[in-house]
């Protein structure tokens, strides 16, 4: 963790993160999963690629990236030529924790008649070691391109995996991976706050598990999830993901209810990423500031993570034939 060790008392951080990021000539991205006070300075929020493709099309010389360490790194793989810097290295990702490259490896070399269908949630180096990279919100566009003869793996996400699997029948060989703050709602508490408020809808991200995903009543990515808040017909929506994203939908619907999911004790802080709050706005400025700490990734590597980037957005984009995608 990135831990202050100066006095930053009496610093107008508000006031010298804008000074800062004109001088640097610079872009602050925030994901939906941030602080309010970092989503309300911040150039662009949303998604993580989302975030990362409108930085690359901006002329900023710098990408400040309020997100965790795999977005940071997309945003440098599609932006090369950019300082990317995070203002907390230490911010990780469960996913990605779970999917180690070098065991990666082996099991793809142990079903080598399979392709690698991956969650953006990994790191650079799975990414380069996977056929096709997806997003939740690319994914069934995605998958419904591949030959149904062919033999997928799927990872680092079984949650998000499954949940595919079983809505278009696609049997995948699921990497054991899932994350911890999706992981954390309670089925129970779920359905004790679903008798509460009768009516409300709920709306889950897919990294949930089954037993959530069951009682949904629409199942998308983050922005996906938004946009049902914008446009369902009830005033209450309870949200099963990471419940900052509801700061979006109370400044875009400021007259309904948004009752985040609970976890196991029906109140606790643990659907809250854990990751994502070791951003501050202190450390933002201190990495505007000192142009660190900046993401660094080999050419080589970079420009191998890129290739499934962007057969992801060929295949979203649907200019991808059936025919051309197969096993290594």
């Amino acid at each position: 963790m990135t831990v202050l060790t100066e006095n930053l008392t009496g610093v107008d951080l508000l006031a010298e993160i804008a000074r800062l990021k004109k001088e640097r000539n610079a872009v602050i991205l925030a994901h939906y999963y941030q602080k309010p006070e970092i989503q309300d300075l911040a150039d662009y929020v949303g998604d993580s690629l989302e975030l990362s493709k409108k930085a690359a099309a901006t002329d900023a010389d710098v990408i400040a990236f309020c997100g965790v360490k795999f977005m940071a790194d997309t945003a440098k793989i599609l932006s090369p030529q950019k300082i990317v810097i995070l203002p907390d290295m230490d911010a990780g990702c469960s996913l990605e924790d779970s999917c180690p490259p070098e065991k990666f490896k082996a099991f793809r070399e142990a079903h080598p008649d399979h392709i690698a269908l991956t969650y953006i949630n990994c790191s650079t180096e799975v990414k380069a070691l996977s056929d096709v990279i997806v997003t939740s919100s690319s994914a069934e566009t995605i998958l419904a391109q591949i030959p149904l003869d062919q033999k997928i793996i799927f990872g680092p996400d079984r949650h998000l995996g499954g949940y595919l699997s079983r809505k278009l029948g696609r049997p995948m060989l699921l990497w054991p991976g899932v994350c911890i703050v999706h992981e954390a709602f309670s089925e129970t508490e779920l359905l004790k706050l679903k008798a509460q408020n009768p009516g409300a809808p709920i709306a889950a991200h897919p990294e949930c598990p089954p037993a959530i995903i069951d009682h949904a009543d629409y199942v998308g990515s983050t922005s996906g999830i938004l946009n049902f808040a914008k446009t369902f017909p009830g005033d209450t929506l309870i949200v099963a993901t990471e419940p900052h994203i509801i700061h979006q939908m109370e400044k875009a619907i400021p007259g309904k209810t948004f009752i985040g999911a609970p976890g196991a004790d029906g109140n606790c802080n643990c659907n809250i990423c854990p990751y994502m709050a070791l951003n501050t706005l202190e450390k933002l400025y201190v990495a505007l500031r000192d142009l660190q700490p900046r993401i660094e990734i080999e050419e080589g590597l970079r420009l191998a993570a890129k290739k499934s980037l962007d057969r992801m957005l060929e295949m979203a984009a649907g200019t991808v034939g059936k025919g051309d995608l197969g096993a290594r």
